[in-house]
């Protein structure tokens, strides 16, 4: 369950004191995500979203995810509104957490992914990318290619045992990952912006067959574009048994380019961007995996699922091999 720090119900009176938002109902915790602690707010206007920031999230940085939701919901994008407090705050403390209140969106995400999914995912994505353009301030992806080999050597001594001959697999798929990076040497650069980086479905929410939020943007940060559709292949577009699914995967580029055309750059540069994707987040489940305490509150995510997608796309030489 996704609630590490417990609110007392003076502390939180005491908080909401502080906003206009009618008086309290119910209060909840809810029992998803992995990196923060998130309450719902019933009050008698309507229901809301308490988050208070775990020590994952940089306080710091707080500022520039909240105003990238102002920004992309001003800009006609259906997600989590930062409410501000009679004070003109967006931001504040609760149980010695940074803490924000946003607004809640309706929907369900998605248990079972479905085609019907996949296209009015990809075009949201772009929907949002193209909001993006013009939200200006800079946030660089802290879980970009710099940061995966710092993440791979502090697992080192743990990686065997959770599949063995796992640390040479990844030594040796860096190979065919970071110097083949866009940016990097002489490879071409790409269009970039601000991207969600962390679309999974538990991060969208449908009403019907109808994309009606996104949500949880913590990951968010300004980097390719086209990196983000990798993202969104490697979360949505792959079976149990480690399968790529071409029909989702065609669904989602096409739902995708009828908003954004791709650039015949970024086609080409997708099997980098997947494989990247698929050590990014491989590397943060095996570092979780390892390192969280076995009475944790949270079970971390199996890596080994990650793997099965890293060894299609090191399989996949080029873009046609995906099927769209």
């Amino acid at each position: 369950m996704a609630v590490y720090t417990d609110v007392s119900d003076e502390a939180l009176e005491a908080f909401l004191s502080d906003y206009a938002i009618g008086n309290l109902v119910a209060f909840r915790g809810i029992a998803e995500g992995v990196e923060n602690s998130n309450f719902q707010l019933r009050t008698t206007q309507g229901d809301f979203i308490l988050t208070l920031y775990e020590k994952r999230v940089n306080a710091q940085e707080l500022p520039w995810f909240l105003g990238l939701m102002q920004h992309l919901a001003g800009q006609g994008v259906s997600c989590p509104q930062p409410v501000a407090s009679t004070a003109g705050q967006t931001l504040g403390t609760l149980a010695g957490r940074p803490a924000a209140i946003t607004t809640f969106l309706p929907g369900v995400w998605p248990r079972k992914i479905r085609q019907e999914h996949c296209r009015p995912l990809g075009q949201a994505l772009a929907q949002l990318h193209e909001a993006g353009r013009s939200y200006t301030p800079v946030r660089p992806n802290a879980l970009g290619p710099d940061a995966w080999q710092p993440l791979l050597d502090s697992c080192r001594a743990g990686a065997d045992a959770v599949h063995p001959g796992l640390l040479a697999e990844l030594d040796a798929a860096f190979t065919h990952i970071l110097p083949h990076w866009p940016g990097q040497g002489a490879n071409p650069t790409l269009p970039h912006g601000q991207i969600h980086a962390d679309l999974f479905p538990d991060n969208v929410f449908f009403l019907r067959k109808t994309v009606s939020g996104l949500i949880d943007f913590y990951f968010a940060c300004t980097d390719f574009l086209a990196y983000d559709i990798a993202i969104c292949l490697n979360a949505w577009c792959f079976e149990g048994d480690g399968s790529f699914n071409v029909t989702f995967g065609r669904q989602l580029v096409q739902g995708y380019e009828s908003v954004r055309p791709l650039s015949a750059a970024e086609r080409q540069a997708l099997p980098v961007l997947a494989r990247g994707a698929a050590m990014r987040f491989l590397l943060t489940r095996l570092y979780d995996w390892i390192n969280t305490p076995a009475d944790a509150l949270v079970t971390p995510k199996d890596p080994l699922d990650y793997l099965k997608r890293l060894r299609f796309h090191l399989a996949t030489e080029t873009v046609d091999g995906y099927g769209f």
